[in-house]
């Protein structure tokens, strides 16, 4: 039972370090924001469906390379390579491109529902993330951004979902500086003892 509860503590240790040196996830969030404001653009233009859905798989694919290049600014330790649960989170994020391929099959079936689904996959994916940095936003939003989604994107244009999704992004954001401030005081608070 011991090795049991050193090994829990140990995990523990490492997601904390996780998640005050990647300050949970916070660039890749923010990277996030810049997508979807694409994304609207996109989704406002004139342009034929098929159109603005493949130009959202394109606008979406410098997430990971704006992330890297916001982490500097936000002082984030984008690898933290000597804390093994990184390579988890690179996992977490790999198993979301499996699920595009549920968005690639509605681009040609139902174009129109694309975003809809492509949403909903985003979303979804924030689930692990939520375990990984002991986040409630996480949590929250892993399920709240597909049941959102999936409501909006059945009755409304894609680009009011694209609005939603900004809305939600800058809110998340907002909501992380919150986490990250209060883990880092309640850090500081335990070593005072």
């Amino acid at each position: 039972m011991e090795n049991k509860e050193e090994l829990f503590a140990i995990v523990r240790k490492l997601r904390i370090d996780c998640a005050i040196r990647q300050k949970k996830g916070l660039h890749f969030i923010v990277s996030s924001v810049i997508v979807w404001l694409g994304i609207i653009v996109i989704h406002a233009s004139s342009l034929p469906m098929e159109s603005k859905n493949m130009y959202t798989f394109i606008c979406s694919a410098p997430l990971t390379g704006l992330a890297m290049l916001l982490a500097k600014p936000l002082r984030i330790d984008f690898q933290c390579k000597d804390n093994p649960l990184t390579n988890l989170g690179i996992f977490f994020s790999i198993n979301q491109v499996l699920y595009l391929i549920i968005a690639m099959w509605v681009y040609a079936a139902i174009p129109e529902k694309m975003l809809m689904v492509y949403t909903m996959i985003f979303g979804a994916h924030l689930l692990p993330y939520g375990w990984l940095y002991g986040s409630r936003s996480y949590l929250i939003l892993s399920v709240l951004i597909p049941i959102a989604s999936l409501l909006i994107g059945l009755f409304f244009e894609p680009v009011v979902l694209a609005v939603f999704m900004l809305i939600t992004e800058i809110g998340f954001c907002i909501s992380l500086m919150i986490e990250n401030k209060k883990l880092l005081e309640k850090i500081k608070a335990e070593a005072a003892r």
